[in-house]
């Protein structure tokens, strides 16, 4: 009985360990690997808001009142008696003609855009990354501080760890100065106040 003939030997699949004389392996820290606990991500915000609101307003109001005495009681010491009215019946007569008329037109466009460097402070179950970051650089006398929290997918990550703002879910920014130039803009607390109650 004749034995079965030996199959060729099958040839391993081509990949670039094995095929290519240029190709090395990354070292274990440039691999990609999953985020965890105190990794650091970059968030790129980019914000802008627009508002537009238009109001008008307009009230008017007019009242007339014209009242006369013609009645008065006295008190003799005994008994209550009508009080005759010598220079006659007391009147009362008058008008008010009030009118309110206002118009807003408000408008407001708003920009920020920076990049900020977020670590990873929990894992939620569901595998989303709770991220926080604060940045702060001072120039002379100038502070200018940031800060970002919020939560993001590990699918809005990038391969370079980077994420866009608009993909961080509870979303939390900010950006504070401090600083001569922040002072010299800032309002005082009268004017504050003045513009909170408008008493005029």
């Amino acid at each position: 009985m004749l034995a079965p003939p030996v199959p060729p030997k099958q040839r391993a699949a081509l990949t670039l360990d094995n095929s290519s004389f240029i190709y090395r392996k990354l070292p274990p820290e440039s691999e990609k690997r999953e985020l965890q606990l105190n990794d650091i991500i970059v968030v790129l915000v980019d914000y802008k808001s627009a508002l537009q609101s238009d109001g008008d307003a307009n009230s008017k109001k007019t009242a007339s009142i014209n009242a006369v005495l013609s009645d008065w009681l006295k008190f003799d010491g005994k008994s209550i008696l009508p009080a005759p009215q010598a220079h006659g019946d007391p009147t009362i007569k008058g008008s008010l003609d009030s009118q309110y008329k206002t118009q807003a037109d408000v408008k407001q466009n708003d920009a920020l855009t920076f990049k900020i460097a977020a670590k990873v402070v929990d894992i939620q179950p569901n595998g989303n990354l709770v991220i926080e970051g604060h940045s702060e650089v001072q120039n002379s006398d100038e502070i200018w501080e940031q800060s970002l929290s919020g939560v993001v997918r590990r699918q809005s990550i990038g391969p370079d760890r980077t994420v866009r703002g608009d993909d961080v879910a509870e979303r939390r920014i900010l950006v504070r100065k401090k600083g001569f130039v922040h002072d010299a803009t800032q309002r005082g607390w009268f004017t504050k106040w003045y513009d909170e109650v408008k008493p005029f």
